[in-house]
């Protein structure tokens, strides 16, 4: 439980101490840790957060490379090569970078050759479906097969099936599709990204994080309009608004083992109950968030310049406020 007074930290690794702990030793040079840790991640969901966020980390580092050079044959290693590759192309783009091309075409290498040493595994087929925001004209075969809806335009379906068959609703493979949606969009009310997460949403069993889809398609439309600048905090008390971050509540939070609940999709939830003056709900996602903020979406509310810590401690603040006295 947190503190009533807990200063909010970013920490990727949110409540799994044992990645903390690997990412610890990961940022100085050792792999040893990372090895152990996902030879012991059964569980699809656990693995896909965890080499995700270990690839962040691994990024800036030759740490992957040491691995892998020490034990060829690794599949684990083979899959972080994979995200690691993944992970400096979509930076490079991000940068601008002169290699930025060749990196995506390594990175690309890198997932395909991950996908065959790993037929089981989601993760290779996640890697290649963040890479298809990077075809942004899209050239590739693979970035225009046809949706499964006749509403929604062609894109990564293929990729997203191949995911989906490995781990059904898997939470990253949907948001890296909608990354390539947002990539798309023709104008900044995101039609077609709100109709994907509504039926993902919809779709999705009791205590999927893909109930949360539709909050951040609507943090990501208050960004592109604006945010606080274009004075929308209508956006988050609007009928649907509401009634998406009550849903998200029943379906997700109350639905689902704590351990399972990630940093993000807990910042997202508290900060669109708070938005939508549900301050009781929002003060029980505060206590099980404790002190582990993410900027994004607390950020779109600063003002120019601002980062969002400030409003998480507002939000938080009123939140427990209005629980503790909810007359």
């Amino acid at each position: 439980m947190a503190r009533e007074g807990a200063r909010p930290s970013y920490d990727p690794a949110g409540h799994d101490s044992a990645l903390r702990a690997a990412l610890q030793e990961l940022r100085t040079g050792r792999w040893m840790s990372m090895r152990g840790l996902l030879a012991e991640t059964t569980a699809w969901w656990q693995w896909t957060q965890r080499t995700q966020v270990l690839a962040t980390a691994a990024a800036g580092t030759d740490v992957v490379r040491a691995w892998l050079a020490e034990e060829p044959s690794s599949v684990p290693a083979t899959v972080m090569h994979a995200r690691v590759a993944v992970e400096r192309a979509l930076r490079a783009h991000r940068e601008g970078h002169r290699r930025a091309h060749e990196l995506w075409i390594e990175a690309w290498d890198a997932s395909r050759t991950a996908a065959d040493a790993a037929p089981p595994d989601p993760v290779p087929w996640v890697c290649l479906l963040s890479l298809a925001q990077l075809d942004r004209r899209r050239l590739w075969d693979e970035h225009r097969v046809a949706a499964p809806e006749p509403t929604l335009p062609p894109g990564p379906w293929g990729l997203l099936a191949e995911a989906d068959r490995r781990d059904p609703h898997n939470r990253e493979a949907h948001h890296r599709m909608l990354q390539f949606l947002y990539q798309h969009a023709a104008s900044e009310r995101l039609a077609e990204a709100t109709d994907y997460a509504q039926r993902a949403a919809g779709a999705a069993p009791p205590g999927s994080a893909l109930h949360l889809l539709p909050l951040y398609v609507r943090a990501e439309r208050y960004r592109r309009g604006g945010g606080r600048d274009a004075a929308l905090d209508l956006h988050w008390v609007a009928e649907d608004a509401t009634r998406e971050a009550h849903r998200a509540l029943l379906s997700w939070f109350e639905r689902t083992d704590a351990d399972e609940r990630s940093p993000l999709d807990l910042n997202q939830l508290a900060h669109a109950l708070w938005g939508a003056l549900r301050f009781p709900d929002a003060a029980r996602v505060f206590e099980a968030l404790g002190p582990y903020y993410t900027p994004v979406p607390w950020a779109y509310r600063a003002s120019e310049g601002g980062g969002g810590v400030e409003i998480f401690l507002q939000a938080r603040t009123r939140s427990r406020a209005a629980a503790h006295d909810p007359d």
